[in-house]
């Protein structure tokens, strides 16, 4: 039982990768078997049985939804932090930050505690390490916070849970721009934000060299959808090898709108022709966040 999520270990692994039965104290290990990813800093504790740990788990997630429907500060986003200001509504800009390691929390903390503002003051009310979680939209909820992902995304209970909520989340891989926003919204300067939404999967399974066109990715849609104007990211193994514009779209011959789940289709990079077979494309688009 970990926080408000629980599960039956099923592998658990030393830091060397090495499958373990059991751990002593002080030893790290990496545990499999949890319903969801739990907050970081969470104690694990051992319950007797499945059953009373989905209990517990399920009283600690609804004791969290009642404090997030009861009297809360008002919805804001880095947009709108001075206008409010301003109006003398909000005197906090509360935020809750995640981070892929622990030493990437830190330096986002040193410099956030760095930001001064004479009508806002800017407040770290909970860091971990790890995904955004639901837990983390709830307690954004409680406080009026606005969610902060460096090197990490939410998981999908949480993007569902703060759209629900109207909570904002932003998410971040260069530690600057994190900061640069933050005081621009402290100066009421802030640029429009764009997030990234997955819209589906595709696998290069063959390339076909044209006269005229170049090469055409002969491809195969492993998942959700493609689309004529959706941007690409390719990978090749654990490295990203291109990320652009798709430039065409086809079936057979045929110019296509979108392919779906299942369908084989040929694609052409904007400025690309570098890929092989067996590369991943993720298709995905790019949404103004308010």
């Amino acid at each position: 039982l970990v926080g408000h999520t629980y599960g039956r270990l099923r592998a658990m692994t030393d830091w060397a990768g090495n499958k373990v039965k059991e751990a002593p104290p002080s030893m790290p290990v990496e545990i499999l078997g949890l319903d969801e990813v739990p907050g970081a800093g969470e104690k694990a504790v051992w319950s007797k049985d499945e059953k009373s740990a989905r209990e517990i788990a399920e009283t600690r997630s609804e004791d969290a939804r009642v404090k997030a429907y009861m009297p809360q500060k008002k919805r804001v986003t880095l947009r709108d932090i001075r206008n409010h200001a301003t109006e003398g509504d909000i005197k906090d800009l509360n935020l809750i930050i995640k981070a892929d390691v622990q030493g990437s929390l830190e330096a986002v903390r040193g410099l956030i505690d760095k930001l001064k503002h004479p009508e806002v003051n800017v407040k770290v009310i909970q860091g971990g390490v790890g995904p955004i979680t639901e837990g983390d939209i709830l307690l954004a909820t409680a406080t009026g916070a606005i969610a902060v992902g460096f090197n990490v995304k939410p998981d999908t209970r949480a993007k569902a849970e703060a759209e629900r909520m109207k909570i904002e989340i932003r998410t971040y891989t260069i530690i600057y721009e994190l900061i640069e926003d933050i005081e621009a919204a402290l100066k009421g300067m802030l640029e429009p934000k764009f997030e990234q939404v997955h819209q589906g999967t595709v696998e290069i399974r063959a390339v076909f060299k044209l006269t005229k066109a170049g090469k055409v990715a002969g491809c195969h849609v492993t998942e959700g959808k493609i689309l004529r104007n959706s941007k690409a990211r390719v990978t090749r193994g654990k490295d990203i090898v291109f990320e652009g514009d798709i430039e065409s779209l086809r079936n057979v011959k045929q110019d296509v709108r979108e392919m779906t789940y299942g369908q084989d289709c040929g694609l052409r990079f904007t400025g690309w022709e570098d890929f092989k077979e067996g590369d991943i494309v993720e298709a995905y688009e790019l949404v103004q966040i308010d």
